[in-house]
């Protein structure tokens, strides 16, 4: 029994492909070089392993189109001989590698500010990688084995073309059934139970508010419970107006916070008219500001976000958000792609749509704001066309997701010279681009009448990520580089498109103020540009954003599940 099952190891073994190990060995090579995020140990050998495979695949294609070329194969001993010397280099070049990755995921963990590792954890990663490759190539002879079986029954009725074809077609969509209708869904209805569970959940520190023109109050048109986890957390969170007095030593207000949950009413139209009659009767339109704030999927808006504009008007401004999902935003974008948008637009216009009623000397200054998928939505919540005759103030996005519209378009247009991680548009009047250093656009340069920021930082994979980067270099890795990047990461084709995917996953682990997570205090800086805050020295401002950065970090739910991408 042992005899037959090394047998069957060394069978397996000796059927892998030469020029496929080859190729395989140098994409697992290339996935080991740094990128925008930390890989732990884990996380570094199933990519690796999913980079094999995919090396592994390109290697077997073109063995299969070298044969069904009919093109003259190489003699045996030549065979044996080139695999040989492959094997040796593969050794070589896998073991190099290795040996450098510690060092360069260090480079990576001291761009963004993180302690260093120790070791490289080879032998972990290698094993990791096997299991990952073993797996992969499992499922790829059984893709081969159906549509071979699929071939061979259809050859008795169609020509041997047609028959391979239609065994690859029939394979694929038996494939494609079994992942999307069966797997697919099981862990979406685990996931999407989890997170209804989670959005549902009473925190007994956070208690409902008694003060009247709270939203969730007992005078509230929106029950406490239909707020949802991230609503309450939202409204609870709202500083005091001692509190913020406390730190700038001038008189303040305790600022308004609106939240509309999912469960408050039927749909997005229903929920945003509530929304804004909750923001009336709340006295928001009373404020200097009115911030309209769209969520990230979750239905999670960060306070790190809102708090600076809080503490720079002396609480004098107003914020209204709605829920459209309670899923994680790659589950929501996967889930209700539109859903997010039609509920952003729809809070929009209710809240424009009474803003424009109000005389222009006393109603407050009107901006939009969102993070993460939240300023995606944001994006499309407005089209310029129509508030050309009445415009808005301004808007404050942060991290935008690659595939941002609006975003995308402006980068793209950039004037030359300036870097596609902080970029500079035109004369700078109507759009700037924000890092943790602030803008390039000198301050003292004048604005239009319309303001927008875009806070991102050059290590947010969510924003820099493209699908082009399976063929070509991203505009982002030229010289100079954004300052919490490696100089050590480099392009690889295909490679490197992998590596950035799985950063996204976890492009919010990274600590606060590099990749995907946003500080308080670059915050401060991009409201003081949109918000067109004065009076405040630059101790001041120094001393805010100190304290602000100070609080957050304490904050848990600056790290945990709530973030929601």
């Amino acid at each position: 029994m042992r005899r037959m099952a090394t047998l069957s190891l060394w069978t397996a073994a000796t059927s892998l492909s030469g020029i496929g190990l080859f190729l395989g060995t140098l994409f697992f090579a290339a996935s080991l070089t740094p990128s925008l995020v930390p890989r732990s140990t884990a996380v570094q050998g199933v990519l690796a392993g999913a980079c094999f495979a995919i090396g592994y695949g390109f290697g077997v294609s073109w063995r299969w189109l070298w044969a069904y070329l009919e093109l003259p194969e190489p003699q045996n001993r030549w065979r044996f001989r080139a695999n040989a010397a492959m094997a040796v280099a593969c050794l070589g070049v896998a073991g190099w590698f290795l040996w450098q990755s510690a060092a360069w995921q260090n480079s990576v963990r001291a761009a963004v500010g993180m302690e260093r590792v120790a070791g490289t954890h080879a032998v972990t990663v290698c094993a990791i990688a096997v299991a990952t490759f073993a797996l992969l190539l499992g499922l790829g002879r059984l893709f081969v084995l159906v549509a071979g079986w699929t071939a061979a029954k259809s050859k008795a009725y169609v020509p041997r073309r047609v028959a391979n074809a239609a065994g690859v077609l029939v394979a694929a969509l038996l494939f494609w059934s079994v992942a999307n209708d069966l797997l697919a869904k099981a862990v979406f209805g685990v996931l999407d139970s989890s997170y209804a569970e989670l959005n549902s959940l009473i925190e007994p520190e956070r208690p409902r508010p008694v003060e009247a023109d709270r939203t969730g109050s007992a005078a509230s048109l929106v029950d406490w419970v239909d707020l949802g986890r991230a609503g309450r957390e939202f409204v609870a969170g709202v500083p005091a107006a001692a509190e913020i007095a406390a730190l700038t030593g001038r008189q303040a207000r305790q600022p308004v916070r609106v939240y509309v949950g999912l469960p408050s009413a039927d749909d997005a139209e229903e929920r945003a008219r509530l929304a804004l009659d909750e923001l009336k009767r709340a006295g928001g339109f009373d404020r200097s500001r009115l911030i309209v704030v769209t969520p990230t999927g979750t239905g999670w808006v960060d306070p790190a976000a809102i708090e600076p504009i809080e503490y720079l008007t002396d609480g004098d401004v107003a914020s209204v958000a709605m829920q459209y999902s309670y899923l994680s935003s790659p589950l929501s974008l996967l889930a209700e792609p539109e859903y997010g948008a039609e509920a952003a637009r729809a809070l929009f216009r209710a809240v424009y749509g009474h803003w424009t009623t109000l005389p222009k000397a006393s109603r407050p200054a009107l901006y939009l704001h969102g993070l993460s998928l939240g300023a995606m939505n944001s994006e499309k919540s407005v089209e310029l066309f129509e508030i050309l005759a009445d415009p808005i103030d301004g808007a404050l996005w942060s991290g935008p997701p690659f595939e941002s519209r609006n975003w995308r378009g402006i980068t793209r247009a950039r004037n030359p010279g300036s870097p596609q991680w902080l970029p500079e548009f035109r004369d700078g009047s109507f759009v700037r681009f924000m890092n943790q250093n602030g803008s390039t656009v000198p301050s003292s340069r004048p604005w239009g009448p319309l303001r927008s920021v875009y806070l991102q930082y050059a290590s947010d994979p969510i924003v820099f990520f493209d699908y082009g980067d399976f063929y070509r270099q991203p505009d982002w890795m030229a010289a100079p580089r954004g300052p919490d990047v490696s100089p050590d990461l480099g392009w690889y084709p295909v490679v490197t498109m992998l590596q950035l995917a799985v950063d996204m996953a976890f492009a919010t682990t990274t600590p606060m103020g590099h990749g995907h997570v946003y500080a308080p205090e670059h915050y401060v800086d991009a409201w003081i540009s949109v918000a067109d805050i004065r009076g405040w020295s630059a101790q001041a401002v120094a001393a805010l954003k100190e304290a602000l950065a100070a609080k957050m970090r304490l904050a848990p739910e600056q790290t945990d599940g709530n973030r929601g991408g």
